[in-house]
């Protein structure tokens, strides 16, 4: 049965190819044709960095990438350092795990809802501005509470816990946050900025921003904090300096949007008033 199935779908398929494809009553033989002699621009690295340069419209774009990549790894690896510390057996630790994704998935699918109305209402500027602030604060309060833990402790046992809490706590938050935003934020925001492009600098932008902004992104924190680690000798020594590097970071990721934001809406309107 299977094998029959298999031969009726690849003689269906050459059927389609041969006797579908090429009528012109039911495919378009121009637009095909220009499919087929659209090729995808490859970039290497050196072309790439040349591309950013050039432009600062891309440059500023590739930039909101790197941000996140590397905003999202410094305070990730600290939060699971502190995680394991919180719950050094595995089962209270796997049971935390399946809480948070859990509870990312809800707030996901939250944001998602929500992120269309704040294009709408606040604009792309706006919605850009959501994803590092929410990093921004929770990601520095993180920090806050791992290297002045002897300052909260009278808060902390306020509230019945400790600092070592406290920080797993706004950690699982600003990681819950982080990703929640990106997709339903972060990544609308980045494909809304290549439309007023015309063709080339989208399809270089975009190839530029994948050879090296998501690379620089991913590998860039991890490369930073061992460096980190190196120096100092540990991860707890290197967290201020972690806790100022992501501050600056940030400064440039606001920088960034602000300035992509001005573009983006003059390319806007000189798109609509072209068209």
């Amino acid at each position: 049965a299977v094998a029959v199935s298999g031969g009726c779908l690849v003689s269906l398929f050459n059927y389609m190819q041969r006797k579908v494809m090429t009528d012109p009553e039911c495919v378009d033989q121009e637009k095909q044709a220009a499919k087929k002699k659209k090729k995808k621009v490859k970039m290497g690295l050196r072309e790439s960095a040349k591309f950013l340069v050039s432009s600062p419209y891309i440059r500023d774009l590739a930039m909101l990438v790197i941000s996140y990549g590397m905003c999202i790894n410094l305070v990730e690896v600290s939060w699971k350092s502190k995680l394991k510390a919180a719950y050094p057996d595995p089962n209270a630790y796997s049971a935390f795990m399946g809480n948070f994704s859990s509870a990312t998935g809800t707030v996901t699918l939250v944001m998602m809802l929500l992120g269309r109305k704040i294009f709408r209402k606040f604009g792309w500027r706006n919605a850009a501005m959501v994803t590092p602030s929410m990093i921004g604060i929770t990601g520095l309060a993180f920090y806050a509470l791992t290297i002045f833990a002897p300052f909260f402790e009278p808060i902390a046992a306020s509230l019945g816990t400790t600092p070592l809490m406290l920080a797993v706590v706004v950690g699982a938050a600003q990681n819950i946050l982080s990703k929640s935003a990106k997709y339903s934020l972060f990544d609308p925001c980045k494909e809304m900025a290549y439309i007023p492009l015309d063709q080339e600098s989208k399809t270089k932008g975009k190839a530029a921003v994948d050879v090296v902004g998501n690379p620089l992104g991913k590998s860039g924190g991890a490369l930073i904090q061992q460096i980190l680690i190196f120096g100092v000798g540990s991860l707890a020594a290197a967290t201020p300096w972690l806790a100022g590097i992501l501050g600056v970071l940030l400064f440039f990721w606001y920088k960034s949007v602000n300035s992509l934001a001005g573009q983006f809406e003059e390319a806007m309107e000189a798109s609509g008033e072209s068209a």
